[in-house]
């Protein structure tokens, strides 16, 4: 079994996050496997926010951290899930 997590990130007001929340993903870049942001461009809050999905593999430690300096961003909206995954 191995561990996987999904980190949801809720990013409000990109203009003034998005620069810090990319810095923070580059530094944690080698704990992610996938990265996936979600807006609908229809809508005309779509430049103000967006949803960004991780999945995150390897060292639990640097997820932590990771997680822990994401949560130091202001509007920036976290939620979790873990998986336990067996490997064929």
């Amino acid at each position: 079994m191995t561990k996987v997590r999904i980190l949801g990130l809720n990013v409000g007001n990109r203009e003034n996050t998005a620069r810090l929340v990319q810095k923070t993903l580059t530094l944690y870049g080698c704990s992610i496997r996938t990265r996936l942001g979600l807006h609908n461009p229809a809508d005309e809050q779509s430049s103000q926010g967006g949803l960004i999905l991780l999945e995150l593999v390897g060292n639990t430690d640097e997820w932590e951290k990771l997680e822990q300096e994401l949560k130091a961003i202001p509007e920036l909206e976290i939620h979790r899930m873990d998986f336990n995954v067996a490997l064929n």
